[in-house]
């Protein structure tokens, strides 16, 4: 072998050894920056868990004061089983009887078809041929010295006998 040569394979060798250390340093670097994202995941996950339980610590001791001015201050407890209704009957069974001079429930007035639904025409027909301003009452309650007074008006143009609306 000629001199040349030798230099040449001496370079070649020197050269595949610095590409092969290359790649082990590179992947070396891979493994540690690998190790350093699952690191500041970990870091992430913990600074999560310790707001949780930060969290968790002053609610438990808001409840502690909670408890305490309860105790101390108001005197508050628990619903027991017997303080919960089964029906609105038993809700009504609190209502106190009406007081003297209050005036009578509003009582609604309505018309039914046929056919089992509510016919607006029919029901207005009889009050429009009373009624030129085409003001009807629909609800209406007795007032302590007998009038009525209407507790809800509507204006009812003749296209709302045809099948219109109400206005």
């Amino acid at each position: 072998m000629t001199p040349h040569i030798r230099i040449r394979l001496g370079w070649i060798v020197v050269l595949a050894i610095a590409c092969g250390l290359y790649v082990a340093l590179h992947l070396q670097v891979q493994a540690v920056t690998s190790e350093i994202v699952r690191a500041e995941r970990r870091i992430v996950a913990l600074e999560q868990r310790k707001l949780l339980l930060a969290t968790e610590f002053e609610t438990r001791a808001s409840q502690l004061q909670l408890a305490a001015w309860n105790r101390v201050d108001f005197g508050y407890s628990a619903p027991t089983a017997t303080q919960f209704l089964n029906s609105e009957r038993q809700l009504a069974a609190f209502s106190l009887p009406p007081a003297i001079g209050t005036p009578s429930p509003i009582r609604l007035a309505s018309a039914v078809a046929e056919g089992g639904t509510p016919d607006l025409a029919a029901m207005v027909r009889p009050a429009l041929a009373d009624r030129p301003a085409q003001t009807i009452v629909l609800a209406a309650a007795d007032t302590e010295d007998g009038q009525q007074m209407a507790a809800q008006t509507a204006r009812i143009h003749l296209a709302a006998l045809a099948g219109g609306g109400v206005e």
